[in-house]
């Protein structure tokens, strides 16, 4: 019989894919880690507390847009803060970018870190560049006493429960929106708004009241909870489309699957449901 690994919405509906081989399955103090090799043209499968969190044969359809949206909006970022995010995808993509200076990846367990590093080498392959900065601790606490440090910072967490529920707060979001630099920009996942409207409508109320600037860019993701993501972008002084550095921009569109200027400008274009659910 053959083996699939599932994952139900709250819809009801959701995603099957057959399963090869566990790789490696660990409890943490925080959740369960699981790499397996699958039987599809997805590859190895990260899941956490049995969620998935992103597969070697679609990645690229999230960590392209959390990293190169945001950082295409800044004139020269040279600090950036990834917060989660241990599997390193977002980390890679944004050390594209030739004017960072250093990176952050401040990421609360560190058994993702180490699983993914073994495991997951094409997503992972940029954590041990000299520019990034692993700090193994929880980024609530990490934040907190920051000031005028980063360009940058990307919200790459889980969904809203287990130890990535304290980062969908107004306290949380108040301390990240103080440590940036002026001119900063913030990105977060913000679920997906077909299959998680009430998660995101909660969520971008509670960002509306911390950032004068609070916009929704969305794109595909193939294997997460309705195929449709979104993430928020939000600043003190940017506005969403205001920037766009050519030279930077078609050097990184060289590497990317997904991301170039066309798209880039579309992401920002939102369907009807999902204005008036904002």
């Amino acid at each position: 019989m053959t083996d699939f690994y599932q994952e139900i919405t709250p819809g009801g509906y959701g995603i099957a894919i057959k399963r090869k081989e566990t790789l490696f399955s660990e409890q943490s103090p925080f959740q369960k880690v699981e790499i397996f090799e699958s039987d599809s043209t997805l590859g190895r499968v990260l899941t956490l507390d049995d969620l998935m969190m992103t597969t070697e044969g679609d990645e690229y359809h999230y960590h392209e847009m959390i990293a190169h949206i945001p950082m295409m909006h800044h004139k020269a970022p040279k600090t950036v803060l990834v917060i989660g995010g241990g599997d390193g995808g977002t980390v890679r993509e944004v050390l594209k970018h030739d004017t960072v200076e250093k990176v952050v990846l401040c990421e609360i367990d560190g058994m993702v870190i180490d699983a993914c590093k073994k495991y997951l080498p094409t997503i992972s392959c940029e954590l041990d560049n000299p520019k990034c900065e692993i700090l193994v601790q929880d980024a609530i606490e990490y934040i907190k006493d920051k000031e005028n440090m980063f360009d940058i910072v990307l919200i790459d967490s889980t969904d809203p429960m287990g130890p990535g529920e304290g980062l969908f707060t107004e306290a949380f979001y108040t301390n990240v929106k103080r440590s940036l630099k002026p001119g900063g920009i913030v990105c977060a996942q913000s679920e997906s708004p077909f299959a998680q409207s009430d998660a995101v409508k909660k969520m971008y109320m509670l960002l509306k009241k911390v950032f004068p600037i609070c916009a929704t860019f969305t794109s595909n993701i193939p294997t997460y909870p309705g195929g449709y993501w979104a993430w928020a972008f939000c600043s003190e002084t940017v506005e969403p489309l205001s920037y766009w550095d050519e030279r930077r921009g078609n050097a990184i569109t060289k590497t990317c699957k997904i991301y170039n200027k066309e798209y880039h400008d579309a992401r920002f274009a939102l369907p009807n449901y999902l204005k008036e659910l904002l």
